[in-house]
């Protein structure tokens, strides 16, 4: 054996698991909580005032239509670059793609 063996999928994540064990367990011990440092050091620091307890509710309505948005014309983008090299036929393919992809846009941003 030349070492091949190592790239074999299961040793390599199994190697891969054991190194990310390691660093948590590495860092873990290194970590400001487990030395039981300052009262403070644990506590988020807000411009040297005292952070309010409330959390905050992220609002993802605003992200959503962007993700699809990014989605939409990557598949798009992806699908016109394959069907250029491919030929006639699939030039129809990506038109139709084109189309579709305008329709979602249109019905993703439209009121």
């Amino acid at each position: 054996m030349n070492g091949s063996f190592l790239a074999w999928p299961p040793v390599a994540m199994g190697i891969m698991l054991g190194a990310a064990a390691l660093l948590f367990w590495v860092l873990g011990r290194l970590s400001v909580r487990s030395q039981g440092g300052p009262a403070g050091a644990v506590e988020p620091y807000a411009c040297g005032e005292e952070s309010p307890d409330t959390m905050v509710q992220p609002d993802y309505g605003q992200f959503i239509p962007f993700a699809f948005f990014f989605t939409i014309l990557h598949v798009v983008a992806l699908m016109v670059t394959t069907a250029a090299m491919a030929g006639l036929a699939s030039l129809a393919i990506a038109a139709v793609y084109v189309v579709g992809a305008a329709v979602g846009l249109t019905v993703l941003y439209g009121k």
